[in-house]
This record gives C-alpha cells, sequence and structure tokens, in this order.
C-alpha cells in the first residue's frame, strides 16, 4: 500500500484540512499506516496535481486561510482498484526486533528498557483504541455495531490495532521478563 491510498482512504469521510488529516490519521489511520504532517502536506499536493482530490480555498477571519480537501471521481476509481488488487502479505520492520535478538551480545539493560517502554506505549494506544470504538458504536454493543452499524470498516481496523497493541504489549513485557532473569540468574552463577 502507498500512502496515497491511506490519504484517499481517510478523505472518503469527507472534506480535510491538511491539520485535519493530519489528526485523523494520529486516531484511526496510524493503526495501519504511519505519516509524519509533513508526508501527508507532500502526498496532497501530488493527489491534487494528479486529479485525484479536489483543493479548496477557505478564508478566515479570525485565524489563516486553510485549504480543505476532497476526493474526486477519480480518486475514488484508484481507490477501486487498489481495493480489488491483490494485497501483499504484511511483515514486520522494527528495530526493537534487531536489538533484543542480538541482547545476549550488546548488552540487556538497555534492551529491557525499551521493552517496557513499548509495553507502556502500547497500553496508551489500547486506552485511546478502547475509546475510539465506544465513541463510534454509541449506545449500541458491539455486537449491534458490527451487525447494524452504518460504517464498520474503520471499527475493524481499529480492532486490527487492538490486537496488534496488546500483542506487542505482551510480547514486550514477556521478553523483558525472561532478559530480566537470565541476566540475574547469569550474576549469580
Amino acid at each position: 500500500m502507498a500512502l496515497r491510498h491511506a490519504v484517499l482512504a481517510a478523505l472518503l469521510d469527507g472534506e480535510f484540512s491538511g491539520y485535519e488529516l493530519a489528526k485523523s490519521f494520529d486516531i484511526g489511520v496510524a493503526n495501519f499506516w504511519h505519516a509524519s504532517p509533513q508526508q501527508l502536506y507532500t502526498e496532497l499536493t501530488r493527489l491534487e496535481k494528479e486529479g485525484l482530490v479536489e483543493g479548496r480555498q477557505v478564508v478566515q477571519e479570525t485565524r489563516p486561510n486553510k485549504r480543505l480537501f476532497r476526493v474526486t471521481d477519480a480518486g475514488r476509481t484508484e481507490l477501486e482498484d487498489f481495493a480489488a488488487a491483490a494485497s501483499k502479505p504484511s511483515v514486520i520492520r522494527d528495530d526493537l526486533l534487531v536489538k533484543v535478538q542480538n541482547a545476549d551480545r550488546i548488552g540487556t539493560g538497555p534492551v529491557i528498557a525499551q521493552l517496557e517502554e513499548r509495553a507502556s506505549a502500547a497500553d496508551a494506544k489500547l486506552e485511546l483504541l478502547g475509546k475510539v470504538l465506544r465513541k463510534m458504536r454509541g449506545e449500541l454493543t458491539e455486537e449491534e455495531f458490527l451487525l447494524h452499524g452504518e460504517r464498520i470498516g474503520g471499527y475493524l481496523t481499529c480492532l486490527r490495532g487492538i490486537a496488534f497493541e496488546q500483542g506487542h504489549r505482551d510480547w514486550c513485557r514477556r521478553s523483558a521478563a525472561i532478559l530480566r532473569e537470565r541476566r540475574t540468574t547469569r550474576a549469580e552463577d
């Protein structure tokens, strides 16, 4: 997937400024695609030049003017083509895994600390995702929402984000505990 598809998909929810798009990325799309605000602005410019999004200037009296973007028909066609194409299998690219793989050779202290930081970050993300899900479903139970909710795509991706964060958090905590125990055991020998 290219960033372009993530931006086009996010813009299906309506018109957004670059700032609003960055905020929506942080909450929803960041579960499966990370992009800095600078990358988003660059991609919006590229998509507008290609005719996949359309921008309009909004004049504001008390604030600087802003541009709002929306998906064009050509952008929807691009997304439809993307949705129809075969998806590539997921891969893990994480520098922390390289550090854990070599912890026996490079020292475990800093690696344990980073594992614990990641576990804490996953807890924070889980809390945020839980709030997002509760807001999306409103008064409905999850089962009711999944059967009768208007739009469940975002909900389903949040569920995947939760599963990922839980698995990552649990692995980080277990790995930190194992490395800590091995360090203690080796010190006693």
